[in-house]
């Protein structure tokens, strides 16, 4: 009968990085180091009541959309739409005109 012998399994060796997609460019163990990029700033200022708005749609494309803020916080607003009623909206989503 043969006998079976525990061989340890070797390690295997380190693997080099991957190469650069282009000669120069920063290796990807230097770009996990680098600080989260800033937030971008939610709007120029806050809306305040009586600022007129322009509601914006996808991407920030403009829907052509006019409206009144009524009541406004931090993060919402209340907006009077010329052709409709009361909507809360969410400030990234107007642009000040």
């Amino acid at each position: 009968m043969a006998h079976i012998t525990r061989n340890s399994i070797p390690k295997l060796p380190k693997a080099p990085q991957p190469p650069l997609s282009h000669p120069g460019a920063t290796p990807d163990s230097d770009r996990a180091k680098r600080p989260s990029l800033a937030q971008p700033a939610a709007g120029e200022q806050e809306l305040t009541p009586g600022d007129r708005v322009e509601g914006l749609g996808t991407f920030g494309k403009p829907t052509g959309e006019f409206g009144t803020v009524e009541r406004a916080n931090e993060d919402d607003a209340e907006v009077k739409w010329d052709d409709d009623g009361r909507v809360r909206v969410h400030q990234p989503s107007l642009r000040r005109v």
